[in-house]
């Protein structure tokens, strides 16, 4: 069963980081099968360019090798899709980086600053980047990922945690600001089977099974037609009204956060 509101992203250009694999892969092909032009970012080039291929429809699928741990990136990264498509009407911030799990006291600030500047850092600069452009746009709409990780803690991902709060905490003030120039900046966390996820489950199947077990619907999301659906409906025109929230898709597991 899926969700799909074709053509609702005609004309619309979007940015979407860490979309070689799992949920960035997912996103983008929900907003292609939506009619939209995808700039896809990651650092993984080969695989980057494979996934450009299997997405198909070409003329709307561009792609951008970057390391976001280069602050040089962002305007880079813009700067490609204005020369691809012409403008930015979307941003989905999906990309991060951790060396967890780990117990906490054994947490290196090396291990936090990778996550800092792939998460909250790039996260920011890329934002402010595409601000101009949406505002002569008329608006436009930024998705952060966030994670339940972050709303609710879990054991061993104290730097991954951190960071993911960090976009969290950015994006609520970048809300708030930017309303006024008919921006939307939301927060989505999902449990869905992302490439972090599978090596979650292989890593720690026993964690993994609890977390699953905790979840009302039982199942774990679908990185295109759970996630994808979601964001591709937070950055059209059915969700103009809604902006600086944090929505889990989760089956109901951050229920209460």
């Amino acid at each position: 069963m899926s969700y799909s509101h074709a053509r609702s992203l005609d004309g619309h250009v979007a940015i979407v980081t860490g979309a070689a694999q799992g949920v960035g892969k997912g996103v983008a092909a929900a907003l292609l099968e939506r009619g939209a032009a995808v700039l896809l970012v990651d650092i993984q080039g080969e695989k980057l360019a494979a996934t450009a291929t299997e997405l198909g429809a070409p003329g709307r699928v561009e792609q951008i090798e970057a390391d976001l741990r280069d602050p040089d990136s962002a305007p880079r990264i813009v700067a490609r899709a204005v020369e691809a498509f012409g403008t930015v009407h979307g941003l989905v911030n999906n990309a991060i980086a951790t060396n967890e799990p780990k117990a906490f006291v054994d947490i290196t600030t090396d291990d936090l600053a990778l996550g800092y500047e792939v998460g909250p850092r790039a996260t920011f600069l890329l934002m402010q980047a595409v601000f101009p452009l949406m505002v002569g746009a008329g608006g436009g709409s930024i998705v952060n990922l966030g994670s339940g990780t972050g709303t609710g803690g879990e054991p061993k991902w104290g730097g991954y945690a951190a960071a993911k709060e960090g976009i969290r905490g950015l994006s609520k003030v970048a809300a708030l600001e930017w309303g006024r120039h008919n921006i939307r900046v939301n927060v989505i966390c999902p449990f869905a089977e992302s490439d972090g996820v599978k090596f979650w489950k292989e890593f720690a199947p026993n964690d993994y099974a609890k977390a699953l077990g905790r979840v009302p619907m039982k199942r774990i999301g679908d990185v295109r037609t759970d996630v994808g659906a979601l964001v591709a409906f937070l950055l059209g025109s059915d969700a103009t009204f809604i902006t600086g929230q944090t929505i889990h898709i989760d089956g109901g597991i951050g229920s209460f956060r």
